[in-house]
């Protein structure tokens, strides 16, 4: 048997990048030598194998054929004639369809060393139309590696177009599209997620809430980017400078805005009360895409109160712990550092305010320390009961909160 390091873990050496998972390719076997040699046996739809020793997966080399619609439409065929060659041509980009031998030779039928030198996303063949999963693949890869230089072939988006177009994108399950966009959430440029999105047409079957952002202007005073669309996306860079890999702040990041879409044109470009506008949009797109339940909770919190988080300096005592309370923040820390993290990109998320000091973050964190510190012990002892206990802490956090607001700067 021949043994081949595929996929992802060639693609990075020959960027210098590290390398994270090893995947492997076996040609010129059956599943019975396979388990003679000592792996096990794991693949469910094709024959997958784990190494006794390392765990990394050696599938045999396998060909694909389209049986139906979306992802599950396929049918492999895997035996011991099919090429190394044949099983890269069934792969999504010419980046990711390069194989190394176990003697350092590299594949490259498809010029995926030249795609890598030249910095493009190109589809390997027409078959990559066959799987709509492919075209969100692309539009993640995009977030990975635009700030490397990498652009998606002109032919490739054509390709992602026609689609869209055909309604191939339309088959696919919630499940597929949040993996997907999750991943993208936490690459270094998700802005390039939707850039890739948009411009094939499947932000607004995916992501009509989105895409309705795009074209809505805004106050030039406070947003010099005026387009609306434009700031999710700085916003979304924001979010990955000031939390590297964090998909939590990432959903935050991309949702808060949504209820500008639906400003009445009449008022544009203020957006009155486009944080209330905002939350049923968001609870549609949380619900469609059956986001994680902590997923939802923090986008619809930060959608409803990122401009109380921008007033905090300005705000009452018992305002600011209305928005603890609505985070559940005094028994839960990390959501109020969620929370002031999505803030900071909203804030920073603007033509020329990449580096804009954010002092109402620090503040928070001091009112949530005072009013966390409140304890109902001292009102126990004072003989309060029930209710009485509960509106006694109140009040002293209330009065806490007012102590941190004479200690900030």
């Amino acid at each position: 048997m021949d043994i081949y390091l595929v996929g992802g873990a060639v693609r990075d050496e020959l960027l210098g990048r590290p390398v994270v998972d090893r995947d492997w390719v076996v040609v010129g076997a059956t599943p019975e030598q396979m388990l003679a040699a000592g792996y096990k046996a794991v693949g469910k739809d094709f024959p997958v194998f784990l190494h006794g020793e390392t765990k990394e997966e050696y599938a045999l080399a396998r060909t694909e054929r389209k049986t139906g619609r979306g992802y599950h439409g396929f049918a492999f065929h895997a035996d011991p004639s099919v090429t190394v060659e044949q099983d890269l041509e069934r792969r999504d980009l010419t980046i990711n369809a390069i194989a190394r031998h176990q003697d350092g030779t590299l594949v490259d039928p498809f010029g995926g060393v030249g795609d890598i030198e030249a910095r493009t996303l190109r589809h390997v063949s027409a078959a990559f139309a066959e799987d709509p999963v492919r075209l969100l693949r692309v539009a993640r890869f995009a977030a990975r590696y635009a700030p490397l230089g990498f652009t998606v072939a002109e032919e490739t988006m054509a390709l992602m177009r026609r689609m869209v177009e055909d309604g191939e994108v339309d088959h696919l399950v919630p499940e597929r599209v949040w993996a997907e966009t999750r991943k993208a959430l936490t690459e270094p440029a998700p802005s390039a997620f939707l850039r890739v999105l948009r411009d094939s047409g499947a932000l607004r079957v995916l992501f009509p809430e989105v895409d309705a952002l795009y074209g809505v202007p805004q106050r030039p005073e406070f947003h010099p980017e005026v387009d609306s669309g434009i700031h999710v996306e700085m916003v979304l860079d924001a979010a990955a400078i000031l939390a590297p890999g964090d998909a939590l702040v990432g959903w935050c990041a991309l949702t808060h805005d949504l209820g500008k879409a639906l400003t009445p044109a009449d008022v544009l470009p203020r957006h009155i009360m486009h944080e209330q506008r905002g939350i049923e949009p968001v609870r549609a797109m949380s619900s469609r895409l059956k986001v994680p339940a902590e997923y939802a909770f923090m986008a619809e919190v930060v959608c409803k109160h990122h401009l109380n988080a921008h007033m905090a300096l300005e705000l009452k005592p018992t305002t600011i712990l209305r928005l603890l309370d609505a985070l559940g923040a005094l028994r839960r820390p990390q959501r109020l550092e969620t929370f002031l993290l999505a803030c900071m990109a909203d804030k920073r998320g603007r033509l020329g305010c990449g580096n804009v000091a954010y002092p109402q973050a620090d503040f928070l964190r001091a009112c949530r320390e005072a009013a966390a510190a409140v304890t109902s012990q001292v009102f126990v002892e004072q003989g309060l009961q029930g209710p009485a206990i509960g509106e006694a802490m109140k009040k002293a956090q209330a009065q806490a909160i007012a102590g941190a607001r004479r200690l900030a700067p």
